[in-house]
């Protein structure tokens, strides 16, 4: 038996990822990890979403078809926070839906990946 302490749950902010294409249930595909607060970790999930929504937009689609669209073969995200608080797609998929982003920000979840930081300090050059 070991005196080690039980590894504990990690803790702070983390999006999950969920792919609406139907393959893995309601099980996330994924859980990202290293937002300093639950505002970054939504900001992110917010633009992953519009993303996603925007990559199933066809020309002329009204908001039925987006979505629709979206159900059948996007990601969804949501933010959470082991406290409670978070953000999910449900209040504003129907907005990102009827309209296009006004800006690029809107989509760029890249900007904000945590997983993305130790690739910019490490010294490696961008093509």
């Amino acid at each position: 038996m070991s005196d080690a302490p039980p590894a504990s749950a990690p803790s702070g902010p983390y999006v999950r990822i969920k792919d609406l294409s139907g393959g893995n249930g309601d099980e996330p595909v994924e859980e990202i990890r290293g937002f300093p607060d639950i505002a970054e970790a939504a900001t992110f999930a917010r633009r992953y979403v519009r993303d996603s929504i925007e990559r199933c937009r066809t020309k002329g689609a009204d908001t039925d078809a987006v979505l629709a669209a979206w159900f059948a073969f996007g990601e969804d995200a949501e933010a959470v926070e082991p406290g409670g608080e978070g953000w999910t797609s449900a209040a504003e998929i129907r907005a990102f839906a009827a309209s296009a982003p006004r800006t690029r920000a809107e989509r760029d979840w890249r900007a904000l990946d945590p997983r993305r930081r130790g690739e910019d300090e490490g010294g490696e050059e961008e093509a």
